[in-house]
């Protein structure tokens, strides 16, 4: 039976990792994610849970430990934001090619320079080809869900593949909310054992991880790790049902809000995404056709899906809370007009860059670009690609 409680993102994760009750922890201290290695070493301080927590001293050396666990047949998890994130870079793609499903609970934060401890994508979005699953919550009981969705997704035997579980820092990662927690003991049933086939410690059936792997097995092993990260798709499509029996709550790769009949469309991912469907309300009692699409999912990246959801509009505003520094806008516009390219939906797409370093983002500015929208559909204005918006003079 689900209880009411009133919880911060960290605090609902840090509540998660508890019920989950993983067998290591490494982690080390980085803002906005702190409280969530503080808040699980005061658990199992306070006898709630018995994971081993192993301090170290630094975020590429958490990422290295959670790696050794997970590879002795651990069930194994970190924390981090930003610069933390950076130094796993290495560790990050080792954890993917060997196939461990690690879990990281990724607090946005933008990454340095100039030095800012506030909301962007900068570091999972740079971290976004590194070979895990990303999952984006919105707020704080999606944080919750999510996680608790992620052993089942990243353990699966079709999958084998380490998992993010990202939410926007401070924005979420602080702020208290309402939230309905499962109880301890669905959560374990839910999640259930940890029973890898194959693991250092296995006596009797010894095995290599990580070895150098020759010119003939690189390109297969890539190749394997690809169709992981397909495979997943259905594998969290799954999971998510599976939770709704649970929690009553619904998820799927995206959400679509008020998008049945709409002519504008705007696509982006976190926390924003509820500044934009208040703007939505706000816009439809006026007789607006506008809707709004939250991306939960960007890796594995569902493509031919957003091209479906999209087809009807007339166009859509993609947005990026991350520069790409391409000179041709966001990860995520790149992504999704390369898919509505490949599936063949030829609608008016525009880029979007708001938000960086936590730049405010604001009910007024979904209204402009909704106008902006409608003014290029309507009187054929042309619209820059890639503005700042909220961009001071």
């Amino acid at each position: 039976m689900a209880r009411k409680d009133r919880m911060s993102g960290n605090e609902a994760v840090s509540y998660a990792i508890r019920q989950i009750n993983p067998d290591v922890m490494p982690a080390f201290p980085i803002t906005p994610s702190t409280e969530i290695p503080q808040m699980v070493s005061t658990y199992i301080a306070n006898g709630e849970m018995d994971t081993e927590f192993i301090p170290v001293e630094s975020e590429h050396s958490s990422m290295s430990a959670a790696i050794g666990a997970e590879a002795a047949g651990a069930r194994s998890l970190t924390a981090t934001s930003s610069a933390g994130l950076a130094l796993m870079w290495e560790e990050l793609l080792l954890a993917a090619s060997n196939r461990m499903p690690v879990a990281l609970a990724l607090v946005n934060r933008t990454l340095s320079g100039p030095i800012n401890i506030n909301c962007d994508h900068s570091d999972g979005m740079g971290a976004r080809d590194t070979g895990w699953i990303q999952i984006y919550a919105e707020n704080n009981q999606e944080a919750y869900d999510n996680f608790i969705q992620a052993y089942p997704i990243a353990e699966h035997e079709n999958v084998h593949l380490p998992i993010m579980i990202c939410q926007d820092g401070f924005i979420t990662s602080h702020a208290v909310e309402n939230i309905e927690l499962l109880e301890d003991d669905e959560v374990k049933e839910f999640v259930g054992e940890y029973r890898p086939e194959e693991y250092l410690l296995n006596p009797g059936k010894p095995i290599a991880v990580g070895p150098y792997s020759v010119t003939n097995y690189v390109m297969e092993a890539k190749k394997n790790q690809e169709i992981a990260l397909e495979n997943a798709k259905d594998v969290i499509l799954d999971v998510a049902k599976r939770f709704e029996k649970v929690s009553g709550r619904s998820y799927g790769l995206f959400e679509e809000y008020k998008t049945e009949d709409a002519d504008y469309i705007m696509l982006l991912i976190g926390s924003a995404a509820g500044t934009a469907k208040q703007a939505a309300d706000d816009l439809r009692a006026q007789g607006k056709k506008v809707g709004v699409i939250k991306l939960r999912v960007f890796r594995p990246f569902p493509a031919k899906e957003l091209a479906e959801a999209l087809k009807n509009c007339k166009m859509v505003a993609i947005m990026d809370r991350c520069e790409s520094y391409n000179g041709n806008g966001g990860p995520l516009g790149s992504e999704v007009t390369a898919g509505l390219f490949r599936y063949k939906v030829m609608i008016e797409a525009v880029n979007y860059i708001y938000g960086l370093g936590g730049r405010d983002f604001t009910v007024q500015n979904v209204y402009d670009i909704f106008d902006e929208m409608e003014d290029a559909v309507v009187n054929g204005t042309e619209i820059e690609q890639f503005q700042y918006i909220g961009l001071r003079e």
